[in-house]
């Protein structure tokens, strides 16, 4: 189980961050009163970002790393849940994190917000539902709104457990059934991307940054 550090005594040394690592969770990402934990994690993260570290944000983290540079999290219209294409955008293409993305590739979605990038940030990756799917700041802070990490297990652990947003969801929410069908090439093929996106990432600490993910 995922341990909530709810102040930055807590924390370690930002010196000894080499890369840091952001995941998701059921909680707003702008909701701090809910959740005042996010206080504290909002000031680490800025910490890491201005000490020069390499940070990857998933879904929840992705927002949450829009939000301390300065963007805002906002409901969408529909949530997106289920397999799903995202695609380059004409911005993403210079980014040498997606560089190998040439195809629109689908990738597990699970989520009813979405953020909207500060200024001088564009979106790399985009899909139909939600424009804002991968950002990259200072070639070292990158964001996913999806889930290149999902397992077997965890994605059938997480339809178990949020079955109730399967329900009445709208036009991008798939059955469980549905979701489970795509897993099987969804969760290989996300795997595949997500390890030669740390290897990027961990290149930069190394002065040894890949051509893309």
């Amino acid at each position: 189980m995922a341990t909530v550090l709810a102040s930055l005594e807590e924390y370690p040394s930002v010196e000894d961050v080499d890369l840091l690592v952001i995941m998701g969770g059921p909680m707003d990402a702008d909701d701090e009163v809910a959740s005042p934990w996010l206080r504290a994690e909002k000031h680490f993260i800025a910490a890491a970002i201005a000490a020069g570290h390499p940070v990857l944000g998933v879904c929840l983290g992705a927002q949450i790393l829009a939000e301390v540079l300065g963007g805002t999290v906002l409901r969408m219209e529909y949530p997106e849940i289920g397999w799903y294409p995202v695609q380059r955008t004409p911005e993403g293409g210079d980014e040498p994190f997606f560089s190998a993305w040439n195809e629109p590739s689908v990738v597990g979605q699970w989520h009813g917000d979405t953020f909207e990038l500060p200024a001088g940030i564009e979106p790399a990756l985009s899909s139909e539902a939600c424009r804002n799917q991968a950002f990259v700041f200072d070639g070292r802070v990158v964001g996913l709104q999806f889930h290149l990490e999902w397992t077997e297990q965890a994605l059938a652990d997480l339809v178990a457990e949020c079955s109730g947003d399967l329900v009445g969801g709208g036009p991008y929410v798939m059955t469980a059934e549905q979701i489970a069908q795509g897993a099987r090439l969804g969760i290989p093929a996300g795997a595949e991307r997500l390890f030669a996106l740390l290897d990027a990432l961990a290149g930069i600490e190394t002065g040894q940054q890949g051509a893309g993910a």
